[in-house]
């Protein structure tokens, strides 16, 4: 049994010491995937805040099936997702448009020489395509489980992600 699953257990009982060593254990790294999402760090702390309120409120219902932290990921990337909701940031739909279809050419590869390379580029994607990217190439969820979260249909999703994809390419060869 690992430290995370006894704390989990305190937590259930209302051990608040329990509650700030789980919190200690992971806000960093929630904190992270909250940026990746919310490019405005006051933002995303409130979002990672709020999923740990969330997240200790509804701890019985870890039911270990995943890892605290997968699940606590999970709330974190929703909360987040909710904040983006909340500022009406609509996610575009290419369905509908003549021309669009997935894009598969393998012509876009590029190695940039540093990972702030990459950070900035995403950072002036629009909000949707940074969204679909960060879900998919980072936090690595299947196209199935992106379209539910963001409640839009699969082709959506791997349009937004093959667009998002083309325009990072794009923004990383400028610089």
């Amino acid at each position: 049994m690992d430290i995370s699953s006894e704390l989990v257990k305190k937590c259930c009982r209302g051990d608040s010491r329990a509650q700030f060593e789980l919190y200690s254990m992971y806000s960093r790294a929630m904190y992270n995937v909250s940026c990746r999402i919310i490019p405005d760090r006051m933002e995303a702390e409130d979002a990672m805040q709020e999923a740990f309120f969330k997240a200790f409120d509804r701890i019985s219902t870890f039911r270990g099936e995943v890892t605290f932290g997968a699940w606590l990921k999970r709330i974190v990337i929703n909360t987040c997702l909710d904040h983006l909701k909340k500022r009406r940031v609509q996610l575009v739909s290419f369905d509908d448009l003549p021309g669009l279809a997935e894009h598969t050419d393998s012509s876009d590869d590029y190695t940039p020489e540093s990972v702030e390379q990459v950070k900035l580029a995403m950072q002036q994607l629009p909000e949707g395509y940074r969204v679909v990217l960060t879900l998919r190439l980072v936090e690595e969820l299947d196209y199935p489980e992106i379209a539910e979260m963001l409640d839009i249909n699969e082709s959506s999703v791997r349009s937004q992600y093959t667009r998002g994809r083309q325009k990072l390419v794009e923004l990383l060869k400028r610089n």
